[in-house]
């Protein structure tokens, strides 16, 4: 299921396409790349999370996790929502990580306050680069869309949905696309 392009964005991404790579800081400062959860890559330790080295050859499937700011609502409700069911997007066969275009510091306060134990990851600069790839950021707001990506070990989109800002997710949507694979 894929949603449709929104005023002041491009069309997302179409199941079925490449997911565009990226290399983002998380919360700590450690830089992470979309590439690096693929299969078949040159595993070495890169030092870095989600580095090549911190995992196998196989890869990972990636539930990639737009929202669209730290301390809102509906934001911290969701991505709570993915800390109870942890174990379900963070696995050894699943990574899940989460997008804003909040900075690093405040993401950093914002897991903290939240108790968010996976990656949050900053499209902060150049402001929101990853979420235009991804055709979900809106323009006229400064932000990412609510948008979610499934993707699999040799980074292929295969489910994604698309929701307007005030809109949550089903999170049990992003568990049967992850069973699918």
């Amino acid at each position: 299921m894929t949603g449709t392009g929104r005023a002041g964005t491009a069309a997302p991404i179409a199941v079925g396409d490449q997911a565009p790579d990226f290399s983002l800081k998380d919360n700590h400062g450690r830089t992470v790349r979309l590439a690096d959860f693929r299969g078949g890559a040159a595993g070495h330790d890169s030092g870095e999370a989600g580095g090549a080295g911190d995992r196998d050859l196989d890869g990972k499937n990636v539930v990639l996790v737009f929202y669209p700011f730290a301390f809102t609502g509906v934001c911290a409700g969701e991505l709570g929502a993915l800390r109870d069911a942890l174990p379900a997007f963070v696995n050894d066969d699943t990574q899940l990580l989460a997008v804003s275009t909040d900075s690093i510091h405040t993401l950093r306060i914002f897991a903290e306050q939240e108790n968010l134990e996976y990656p949050l990851l900053s499209d902060f600069w150049p402001h929101g680069q990853t979420s235009r790839a991804y055709g979900i950021f809106d323009e006229d707001k400064g932000c990412a869309l609510r948008g979610t990506f499934v993707i699999d070990r040799t980074g292929i989109v295969r489910w994604s949905v698309v929701n307007a800002l005030p809109d949550a997710r089903d999170l049990d949507q992003y568990v049967k696309a992850l069973a699918a694979l």
